[in-house]
């Protein structure tokens, strides 16, 4: 949630600071790259394979015999990853194009000179995914989560520092923003590796080694690599799209951050707590334990996903507003992020959703039809805002993923129960899901009717209206569902109260 709000902050920032312009979408280009393959090596292959790996060591020979293997691993990823740095500042241009071909010439020299000073980031967060994942098997979450933190405080602190030497001008403006990124990754896995040590877990890297552990890890995770590659395929698509439509970029960023705050704080930080949970229930034998799991975590995301999802499209002009519309970011600008708020809200519950499904998958080890299911979801989006864009304009991208988040999850749905049988909807999720969505459609009408009354205000009243509506939502959504049963005092602190492994 920190790292969910000072991204608010930085954006908020970079919106007044920067506004739309090609500065602005060269920047954004440049650091999706190194996001886009960090999700693909690290946080999407990597750990999906590595967590279940090293979980099933430590169980069974020991913490030592984990660090070795986890020691093998991350000098194999280091290597990768040095390899694809190497060859990514030499053929920056083409990765660039690959990305983002509509781009001005002007804006696409930006953005290459950018790229190249932000791209070896991957290096940092990946050994930080590998250090994350080591914690995350131990059961401690908060370093890891806590890490993105850093990043945001670099960002803003290099922002400020800028704005009052007056290098938030121009092509400096990208430039102060690409080193900060660039900084911001050494503070995340300084902090994470820290955090590794004073568990007592001290990884050693080496020369990398083909070992029967990096064998098995290969065997796991180039399905998922391929699987995590489509996904970001699917951003790619919505970028490329985006790149031919001026400003388009930018509002698709900023409308992303805001609908990423739910899908960050509960889809993402429930998949991590569960992956490892259902692995060491699976070792156990203990497949009921690991079916309940799997419920009162849909049962969660749900209760705090569809209030989220009401809430935005009931006020998307007023949340772009708000957050966004300042400086030289214009109320066109917010209009149009607006629209895109209101297009991927209707996609989170299944943004979500699938966080919780896929670890029912990769915990046993199943790599392979989550990548199929990436294939439908990417054929889908690619067609959809490729052949979409001519007729309806850049609307045509975030229609594309919220399309194909919704194909993902019902083909993960359905293989989860081909997978496993026992894996169903029990009676309590089948009691609370409707009575969670009748509190928040409730919730709905009165944060609508708030956000038409604040529409017409100035900027600064405007605010403490959003904020108004936000708590008096939140008010009448909790009391609706305590009402109705939807969720219960007990409930809520066993889902936040945290247990050992």
């Amino acid at each position: 949630m920190a790292s969910r709000i000072l991204g608010f902050a930085r954006d908020i920032l970079i919106a007044a600071l920067v506004g739309a312009g090609p500065v602005a979408e060269a920047f954004f280009v440049a650091f999706r790259l190194p996001n886009l393959f960090r999700r693909f090596f690290a946080e999407g292959a990597f750990n999906t394979a590595f967590i279940p790996l090293f979980a099933k060591r430590l169980e069974g020979e020991g913490p030592e015999a984990a660090g070795r293997f986890a020691g093998e691993a991350g000098s194999a990823l280091l290597a990768a990853l040095l390899v694809l740095t190497a060859l990514a500042q030499l053929a920056m241009p083409a990765f660039v194009w690959a990305l983002a071909s509509g781009l001005e010439p002007g804006t696409f020299d930006l953005a290459v000179l950018f790229s190249r000073i932000c791209f070896p980031y991957i290096l940092f967060i990946s050994l930080a995914a590998l250090c994350s994942g080591v914690l995350n098997a131990f059961g401690r979450f908060a370093a890891a989560a806590a890490a993105p933190v850093l990043l945001n405080v670099i960002l803003i602190g290099a922002m400020t520092l800028g704005w009052s030497v007056g290098w938030m001008e121009g092509a400096d403006a990208g430039l102060v923003l690409s080193w900060a990124a660039f900084a911001g990754g050494i503070a995340q896995l300084a902090l994470v590796g820290l955090a590794m040590r004073r568990l007592g877990m001290g990884v050693r890297l080496s020369a990398p080694r083909l070992t029967p552990g990096v064998r098995r890890l290969l065997t796991l995770g180039l399905p998922a690599a391929l699987s995590a590659g489509v996904v970001q395929i699917n951003l790619l698509v919505g970028t490329q799209v985006a790149s031919y439509f001026a400003g388009a970029v930018v509002w698709l960023w900023m409308a992303d951050r805001v609908y990423q705050l739910p899908l960050g704080v509960i889809g993402i930080a429930i998949g991590v707590v569960l992956l490892p949970e259902l692995a060491r229930r699976l070792r156990a034998g203990d497949a009921e334990g690991g079916h309940a799991a799997l419920n009162r975590a849909t049962e969660f995301s749900l209760a705090l996903t569809l209030p989220a999802t009401v809430a935005l499209l009931a006020m998307p002009g007023l949340v772009a507003a708000v957050l966004f519309e300042r400086g030289a970011f214009t109320a066109a600008d917010a209009a149009a992020t607006g629209q895109a708020i209101a297009i991927y809200a209707l996609g989170l519950p299944a943004f979500v959703l699938q966080k919780v499904l896929q670890p029912a998958f990769y915990a046993r080890e199943e790599m392979r039809a989550p990548l199929r299911y990436a294939l439908w979801s990417m054929a889908a989006n690619v067609l959809i805002a490729a052949g979409g864009a001519p007729f309806i304009g850049w609307q045509a991208a975030p229609i594309a993923t919220t399309v194909a988040g919704w194909l993902m999850l019902a083909l993960l749905w359905q293989g989860a129960r081909r997978l496993d049988p026992g894996i169903a909807i029990d009676a309590r999720l089948a009691e609370r899901a409707p009575r969670i969505a009748g509190a928040s459609l409730l919730m709905g009408v009165g944060v609508w009717l708030g956000a038409e009354a604040a529409a017409g205000l100035a900027p600064v009243p405007r605010a403490a209206a959003l904020a108004g509506i936000v708590a008096l939502g939140a008010a009448a959504y909790a009391g609706a569902a305590l009402l109705s049963g939807a969720l219960r005092p007990a409930d809520l602190r066993a889902a936040v109260t945290r247990s050992q492994p």
